[in-house]
């Protein structure tokens, strides 16, 4: 298998932040990371902890996280890992990758392409963009450096499991997210199991 380096992080002392409901929730920083990429980890203590912990890695969505953009999935697989982590306890590790790496403009520009009939990722390399810039590895230096080796995914996307693997951290399950489709998002979301693998229940 091939072996991704990693970075070396070091976690912050938490700050417990009370989240809309009041659930309790501690923000960790990192000192290591380049200051444009400010990946975080949220700690949630869960009503019935797991041996081993449930992890949610998220892709930074300002349309969909803040604004409830119905052209992805993005807020709503958020909002379900909230939940699923404050039940069962466990990691929510934010990742500052907007677009899929691509940002926040280039991403308004894909979909420009995308209202002129290019799916997800033809619109990418008509931008002269990769499909898919995300990288996972800062994830596994934040896994590390928070003591979490071993982890249940929670993730419809093969990739995040096999670079997590690649970079040493032991994946010993891969819960799906629920399936979000709205009639904005079907060809977007039929786009990523036709042509990246990911797994949706009744698609």
């Amino acid at each position: 298998m091939t072996t991704i380096p990693l970075v070396p992080v070091r976690a912050r002392e938490g700050v417990c932040i009370p989240l809309q409901d009041g659930t309790p929730a501690t923000f960790i920083a990192f000192d290591g990371f380049e200051r444009h990429t400010e990946h975080f980890a949220i700690r949630f203590e869960g009503r019935k902890p797991q041996a081993v912990p449930l992890v949610r890695l998220h892709s930074e969505c300002i349309t969909g996280d803040l604004f409830g953009s119905q052209r992805c999935d993005c807020g709503a697989q958020l909002r379900q890992a909230q939940e699923l982590l404050k039940e069962e306890g466990g990691w929510l590790l934010y990742l500052r990758q907007e677009g899929r790496g691509i940002g926040l403009f280039s991403k308004l520009e894909a979909y420009r392409l995308q209202d002129q009939g290019l799916d997800t990722y033809a619109a990418n390399r008509a931008l002269q963009l990769p499909e898919d810039a995300r990288e996972y590895a800062p994830a596994a230096a934040m896994l590390k450096a928070l003591g979490c080796t071993r982890i249940r995914l929670l993730s419809n996307n093969p990739d995040k499991a096999n670079q997590l693997e690649q970079a040493g951290i032991e994946v010993v399950e891969r819960l799906s997210t629920g399936t979000f489709m709205t009639e904005h998002n079907e060809g977007y979301l039929r786009t990523k199991v036709e042509l990246s693998g990911h797994s949706f229940e009744n698609l």
